[in-house]
């Protein structure tokens, strides 16, 4: 247990940074679009696009999470499919929906909502979880190879466009500084929880 706490705590530190870096790139994407004058064009179709960010992301969680599982677990189908499709659909949805939306209620957004993906669109996040649980459980030695910062990227970019549906016409320098603190908290202890700790739980050996 005293392993497995201290491994926790050093994933956080080691991927803290980075975490900060893809906040500061979403924040810089929110500013473009703000002050370039594009935030109504983008606000129509920030749903959209959200729509097409998480399940991104939740494919490659499901991958990741999968095949870290069999990798140091074992390799029964129906165990696999279960914490690839928990890890995966529970912990995206904690990072791309509900601490956004907690962010949208605390900031004062004028245009809050909760898109929860397995709700609104269950056969494309089904879908995309069942494809990634696929490609992790088949090519388990390489799915835990993909880049942290892909995973990163695209939960940071994914809760930034949940926000971005909350937004007014404006946005002033304290909630772009609320935003970046959300942003950070949204992926660095969920993403880091989804790909080494949740699977992990369940296995008697550690990541090395």
């Amino acid at each position: 247990m005293a392993e497995m706490i201290g491994q926790i705590s050093d994933e956080l530190k080691e991927h803290a940074p980075f975490t900060f870096f893809g906040a500061l790139t979403g924040i810089a994407i929110m500013l473009a679009i703000v002050y370039g004058g594009f935030l109504p064009q983008v606000a129509s179709i920030s749903e959209n696009i959200f729509y097409v960010l998480h399940p991104a992301h939740v494919l490659l969680s499901a991958s990741v999470t999968t095949a870290l599982y069999v990798r140091y677990g074992n390799k029964k189908l129906w165990f696999a499919l279960l914490i690839g499709y928990t890890g995966s659909i529970g912990i995206a949805t904690l990072s791309d929906s509900i601490i956004p939306h907690l962010c949208e209620v605390l900031l004062d957004l004028p245009n809050r909502g909760l898109h929860i993906g397995v709700i609104e669109k269950p056969l494309l996040t089904n879908l995309a979880a069942l494809l990634g649980i696929a490609i992790g459980y088949r090519y388990w030695k390489g799915a835990t190879e993909f880049p942290h910062a892909g995973h990163v990227l695209l939960s940071t970019w994914a809760s930034l466009f949940h926000v971005i549906t909350a937004l007014g016409a404006t946005v002033d320098l304290v909630r772009i500084i609320g935003i970046l603190l959300f942003l950070f908290l949204a992926v660095w202890i969920p993403c880091c929880t989804s790909d080494i700790v949740y699977p992990l739980l369940f296995t008697e050996k550690t990541e090395p």
